[in-house]
């Protein structure tokens, strides 16, 4: 099935709020009926047990064991071990249950390394090899296989929703469909495709010394995923499969050891960059999660969303802290959709007395939040006056408002200088703004609606980058907003 027919001209605005509907539209159906006398349907009971248990280890890009479960037929193919995952009619004799179950005194050798399933999941795979494990997977879901040998062929670009530039500036990696597309950061080249399980690619994230690139994603309302490549192999190091949903706004702890996100089931989540194991979980959220960021020291984490609400987190204690953003009803016109901690240089220490926050003295913290009202905000992280009703007293200046919502910002190295990207009614904007005195210069050359800047580190004049719905890269001068390059960044099929 072509890509751009299932998602390339889908706008952002469905890509955030309405990922149940487009699941909906994209099956073409609902989930096939319940069989007659309970049998255990494989679509409906066991594809989500593989999907969130198993399937982390074993796909294309990380075929652990030389098995794959990603696709049906796969199923059925002996691993590296030479026996029979599945012998229909005898689970006990099969393979694959042999594995998820203990054997003797010894624990069940998968899941690797992480919690064994429930014995309800156990039982229902059993019943439904007993059964004779039938595909009972909806003709009009789409099974196509992509892998290195099988990439996306795109005849339309496909909407951008994330771009990243490594920490050097040498590399751009670019969302499509299925896959990250590591270009040179010029545009020049294209070095690598990295294709994973998540059909969607939510966001896209260097680590800070730049040798993993995390990727958040996954398959609206059936999973969430989160990928670590390891940037020079162009190698899968993890997946982890999390949520019932796809998953948004990866950001790094400065010291490159925890990958925080949000998801769509309302929580802030973060895990050990290397084993994959959540270590923080906040759920003070009432809707969708859509963006994080750490603080300079990395022992808070802020999170924005479609609540209208920016929350503040304590990362040891994973304690939901405060709300950075007032709490006065109508303060904030719509919800929040990016958020970028200003990389101050000055690190001063602010002395906390709202004892309602938790009282002592933290670093200077400052971040810039904008969302559906079009208006980028300038906060401080940490109150420090006593809260009163109806106050905003972290916020400490706003800025000109763009037409549209605001789906990106970003700030440059000097921490004067920052971008944002807008949509109104399908055209996109793009400004750099001074923040010290509010002035602005807008970049030329935008068509379709914008998602996702950033600024070309170490670039001089200095450069910005951004994407969106056209599908095409843009980068324009800083300083003047003329238009550098633009670039389509998938191969597009010759047909």
């Amino acid at each position: 099935m072509n890509v751009s027919k299932r998602l390339g001209r889908t706008a952002r605005f469905a890509l955030l709020g309405l990922a149940t509907l487009l699941v909906t539209t994209s099956l073409g159906s609902a989930d096939p009926p319940r069989a007659s006398g309970g049998k255990v349907s494989f679509y409906r009971d066991i594809r989500p047990i593989f999907q969130q248990h198993c399937q982390g280890c074993h796909q294309p890009a990380k075929p652990q064991g030389g098995y794959v479960m990603t696709q049906f037929a796969e199923l059925w193919k002996a691993g590296n071990s030479g026996k029979q995952p599945i012998l229909v009619g005898k689970p006990e004799e099969s393979y694959l249950v042999q594995q998820i179950v203990p054997q003797g005194d010894k624990p069940a050798a998968m899941p690797k390394n992480k919690e064994p399933l429930a014995a309800y999941q156990i039982d229902k795979i059993k019943q439904w090899i007993a059964e004779g494990a039938v595909n009972d997977t909806p003709p009009s879901v789409h099974q196509d296989v992509y892998d290195e040998d099988h990439p996306p062929v795109y005849e339309l670009p496909p909407v951008i929703t994330s771009i990243d530039f490594s920490p050097d500036g040498q590399l751009l990696a670019v969302s499509g469909y299925h896959e990250v597309l590591l270009h040179k950061a010029d545009g020049s080249e294209l070095v690598a495709r990295l294709i994973g399980a998540s059909e969607r690619i939510q966001s896209v994230a260097f680590s800070p010394d730049g040798k993993t690139l995390a990727v958040t994603g996954g398959n609206p309302g059936r999973m969430g995923e989160i990928q670590l490549w390891d940037v020079a192999k162009k190698k899968l190091k993890l997946s982890v499969p999390m949520t019932f949903d796809t998953i948004n706004g990866a950001s790094w702890s400065p010291d490159g050891k925890k990958l925080a996100f949000g998801c769509n089931d309302n929580t802030v989540r973060a895990i050990d960059a290397e084993t994959g194991e959540q270590v923080l979980y906040q759920g003070a959220h009432n809707d969708w999660v859509l963006e994080t960021t750490f603080s300079l020291d990395g022992a808070y984490l802020v999170s924005v969303s479609r609540d209208r609400a920016m929350k503040l987190t304590e990362v040891a204690t994973q304690r939901f802290i405060d709300n950075i953003t007032s709490i006065t009803p109508g303060a904030l016109k719509g919800g929040l959709a990016t958020v970028a901690l200003r990389p101050l240089k000055e690190r001063r220490i602010e002395k906390q007395k709202d004892v309602e926050v938790g009282g002592g003295e933290h670093l200077y913290n400052e971040l810039l939040a904008a969302g559906a009202d079009g208006t980028p905000r300038l906060y401080r992280m940490h109150r420090n006056v006593k809260r009163v009703i109806g106050d905003d007293a972290n916020k400490l200046k706003e800025f000109e408002s763009m037409p549209g919502r605001i789906y990106s910002v970003a700030w440059h190295a000097d921490a004067q200088l920052f971008v944002a990207g807008s949509s109104s009614d399908g055209r996109g904007e793009v400004r750099v703004y001074n923040a010290d005195d509010g002035s602005k210069v807008v970049m030329k050359g935008q068509q379709g609606a914008v998602y996702s800047v950033r600024f070309v580190p170490g670039s001089n004049p200095v450069l910005v980058a951004s994407a969106g719905f056209d599908g095409k890269v843009r980068i324009n001068d800083a300083r003047t907003g003329e238009l550098i390059k633009e670039f389509i960044p998938v191969p597009l099929s010759k047909k």
